[in-house]
């Protein structure tokens, strides 16, 4: 089934998404780099599972509230998204941000989660392990420093240059800063409760991260129980982009349990 283009008003907030597919369902959460291009992973996962990706408030066509602040509100914002919906048993996959906001919600409630899957996610600092600040760089830098592929890095930086003027790729930049300005892209408080993490959770990793390096997989690892964790080879912080048929092979062993 085609993805879908819809609208759902979530406590005052108009959130964009689309969906498509079938079967068990599937929420996505994407990272900064938005869904203005669709990654072919979200049509791949159509053919199993019916696929929720929103855009974030800031992103896309979901305007941003005057009322929210941070990555909590949006966590809230996703799990009343969820109810409104009627996900149960949902397969949440989270992308750098995104797997952040996976992880606020699932420290908060897990009634509706099945399992999560954590693409590269924020939301811990590693200390002496720094990450990229992509705050401090082009857009088209950062761009190339996703990819492993030097060739796949630079047509990324030649479209990002392309674009990065253009006011919805202003926008998101905001909405980036916005969420992940202060501290950057972690919340000093979020490791002290993954213990709270009880569904099934794969962590995906590249080897040649450089945006968040991937000695940061070991160590949400040992934070939340049980958490099983893939690394991919000559991969970099776009795991479902990069390595996409890798990818959809791990976690679809993993969902499939």
């Amino acid at each position: 089934m085609p993805f879908q283009s819809q609208t759902i008003d979530i406590n005052g907030s108009k959130l964009a998404f689309q969906r498509g597919g079938k079967g068990e369902p599937l929420l996505f959460l994407h990272g900064t780099e938005g869904l203005s291009q669709r990654p072919q992973f979200l049509d791949d996962l159509t053919a199993k599972y019916d696929v929720i990706a929103p855009d974030h408030p800031g992103y896309g066509q979901s305007p941003t509230p005057e009322w929210m602040d941070d990555v909590s509100d949006l966590a809230y914002t996703y799990l009343d998204l969820m109810k409104a919906l009627g996900l149960h048993a949902a397969h949440v996959v989270g992308h750098s941000l995104g797997g952040w906001i996976a992880l606020e919600m699932a420290v908060r409630s897990q009634e509706r989660i099945g399992d999560l899957t954590l693409l590269a996610p924020a939301g811990i600092h590693v200390k002496g392990q720094q990450k990229t600040d992509i705050f401090m760089i082009d857009p088209d830098e950062q761009a190339r420093l996703a990819y492993a592929d030097d060739k796949l890095g630079a047509a990324a930086a030649e479209e990002a240059n392309a674009v990065k003027y253009q006011d919805i790729a202003i926008r998101e930049r905001i909405a980036s800063a916005r969420f992940g300005w202060r501290p950057r892209f972690y919340n000093p408080r979020l490791g002290r409760w993954l213990h709270r993490i009880e569904v099934p959770t794969l962590l995906i990793w590249g080897d040649s991260d450089r945006i968040f390096p991937p000695t940061y997989g070991p160590a949400f690892q040992a934070l939340i129980p049980g958490a099983e964790l893939v690394t991919l080879k000559n991969c970099g912080h776009l795991p479902h982009v990069e390595m996409r048929v890798e990818t959809l092979a791990a976690m679809q062993t993993f969902m499939a349990r």
